[in-house]
């Protein structure tokens, strides 16, 4: 076994990441503090060709040192917008056609193994913060929650891992065989 050089990836350029279809799929980081967890979201949209990211409340913004140190270029193909708030950002969505989920443990939860996304379907997943999660504001204007499930003590993971599993899942069934 060895591993494959640069050349044997098929790494896009930016040009081409631009000009490819994306997944029809927005993340919406809520008040996110960790430059580095914003840094590994842009990453992980870069890899599953997300359609972008919805930068809100005090998220940190490109261009920074820190948020490049974990994105590795990503904040140059992955598109995104500030919004002052994530709630604005949801009406937005909601206004151009998104079914909006938060990523969030709440009654009525759908466990992320059970949610199914149609390919023609919009649709927006909201990260919350760190420490308080998705915002109950937020939380009111959504079409619904997604659980990860989860069997240990803590119940919780890092934002930048939950985005990795979340939309990992989402686009799973689109990715080619041909790879």
């Amino acid at each position: 076994m060895r591993k494959l050089s640069m050349d044997e990836l098929g790494r896009k350029s930016i040009e081409e990441f631009k000009e490819a279809e994306k997944n029809t799929v927005i993340a919406v980081l809520d008040n996110i503090r960790s430059m580095h967890n914003v840094g590994s979201v842009f990453r992980t949209s870069d890899a599953f060709l997300i359609e972008a990211i919805f930068l809100c409340g005090y998220t940190p913004q490109p261009p920074h040192r820190d948020i490049n140190k974990t994105a590795l270029g990503a904040t140059e193909t992955v598109d995104w917008i500030f919004f002052p708030t994530a709630a604005e950002a949801v009406y937005e969505l909601k206004r151009k056609g998104y079914r909006v989920y938060a990523i969030e443990q709440t009654e009525g939860s759908i466990s992320l193994e059970k949610f199914v996304w149609n390919k023609k379907e919009k649709i927006a997943v909201v990260f919350g913060n760190e420490v308080d999660g998705v915002s109950d504001e937020v939380l009111k204007l959504v079409d619904g929650s997604i659980e990860i499930p989860q069997s240990g003590m803590k119940h919780s993971l890092n934002i930048s891992v939950a985005a990795g599993i979340v939309l990992w899942d989402i686009v799973r069934t689109t990715i080619s065989t041909d790879l």
